[in-house]
């Protein structure tokens, strides 16, 4: 039986550049940074903190319907956004989203972070009483896909995978292999996540928190692939696309932004914290075969490269062995800093851009290849390319590896 095909028809994306696809791209390529100084955090974290945070547009929130605005924290808002964008994008009709066959998967790291935080400060402080219903269901591991699939009047299926970094691109591989087993036609699928203190001291206490010794602006501290990265910075934001099968897609005349071909996730089975060549090799490789390419097939890999010393030169070595120098090789965490569960969705959006407008993004701050990153083709200056097939990584804490293979529609 011939392979069902599954197609993009619309995305959406909240980041802390732009608030959606075309505005995304065109800062990515001015070389625009999120990445800010954080005084609202002094009394939390040290002076010195930056990250990536986003600043929503109260008009397009108070859009969403009051009923479920009230249960949304910042990381079931940023996904509700951009679901309404991918949506609208799609053209995907009340009826569709609402006849059983459209359904979700939609990803966060751990709910809302903040509205977490809020409810512990209340209980250690003796104010239980102020602690309302809706925050149970804001901090919730599923709130972004439960807040999505109501705010869309969705009736299908409804998952979260909740895998850390890699949940937003697992979240968009899962929902694939729904459409793939025939079980639903349409599918939204992606990850929204949100920074703060507490997030941002989780890293700091790991030790992949970027340090800032050199006293760089915040717009150059993030620094994937580069011999001077130190770390991480956190971000936020969401990423949202519709999947459909191409029959679907076609037979009501919807536009085709790109098709998906192939993907894989697995874990490393070595440890918890530390990314793993091997494993990040063997994910490639089967997403690869899912699609049925070899490596020499592929003109872009969107790196998951969060700028972490080990990190990072495992990624590398894994490219390095796979696909040599001969595939172009970007980050985006220069630009957007790492948004966590988001990341791979937001990233994902990205490339879509890039693909409609035959042009490869940099990756900002590599302005040299550590040793340990060196023998690839990494972009470092924005490069028009015509992108036929590309591959986006995404790897977490616990060992999970995720990748998807997708290429232009033809």
């Amino acid at each position: 039986m011939p392979k069902t095909r599954v197609v993009i028809t619309g995305a959406g994306v909240i980041s802390s550049l732009a608030h959606n696809r075309q505005d995304l791209l065109a800062a990515l390529l001015n070389r625009a940074c999120g990445v800010r100084a954080m005084p609202e955090w002094a009394d939390t974290l040290p002076p010195d903190t930056v990250a990536a945070p986003v600043t929503l547009d109260q008009d397009a929130v108070m859009k969403i319907d009051r009923r479920f605005r009230r249960s949304m924290g910042p990381a079931a808002l940023f996904a509700t956004l951009a679901a309404a964008q991918a949506v609208a994008e799609s053209g995907l009709s009340e009826d569709i989203l609402g006849s059983g066959r459209a359904g979700c998967a939609v990803s966060s790291t751990m709910g809302s972070a903040s509205s977490i935080m809020e409810s512990c400060s209340l209980l250690l402080q003796g104010r239980q009483d102020y602690i309302s219903a809706q925050q149970f269901f804001k901090s919730a591991a599923h709130t972004a896909a439960f807040n999505v699939a109501n705010a869309m009047g969705l009736r299908g299926v409804q998952l979260s995978p909740c895998s850390a970094c890699a949940s937003s691109l697992q979240a968009i591989g899962v929902a694939y292999e729904q459409i793939l087993l025939g079980r639903q036609d349409v599918m939204l699928a992606g990850g929204s996540d949100e920074v703060t203190p507490s997030v941002t001291l989780t890293f700091q206490q790991l030790f992949a928190q970027a340090e800032n010794k050199e006293n760089r602006p915040p717009d150059q501290i993030s620094r994937p692939f580069d011999v001077a990265r130190t770390g991480l910075v956190c971000g936020e934001g969401a990423g949202i696309v519709v999947l459909e099968s191409l029959e679907h897609a076609v037979s009501r005349g919807a536009r085709i932004l790109a098709e998906v071909t192939g993907y894989a996730t697995m874990s490393s089975g070595e440890h918890i914290s530390q990314s793993d060549q091997r494993a990040i090799g063997r994910c490639m490789t089967a997403a690869l075969a899912d699609a049925d390419l070899r490596p020499e097939d592929v003109d872009l890999v969107s790196a998951h490269a969060t700028g972490t010393r080990q990190g990072d030169a495992e990624e590398a070595a894994a490219l390095r062995d796979l696909f040599g120098a001969n595939t172009p090789v970007s980050s985006l965490k220069g630009h957007l800093g790492h948004t966590l569960a988001a990341s791979g969705a937001i990233e994902l959006v990205a490339v879509l851009e890039m693909l409609a407008q035959n042009i490869i993004v940099g990756t900002k701050n590599l302005t040299a290849a550590g040793p340990d990153c060196a023998g690839l083709d990494h972009v470092q200056a924005n490069r028009p390319a015509s992108i036929g097939t590309f591959v986006k990584n995404s790897f977490a804490f616990g060992g999970v590896s995720a990748v998807l293979v997708g290429k232009a529609f033809a």
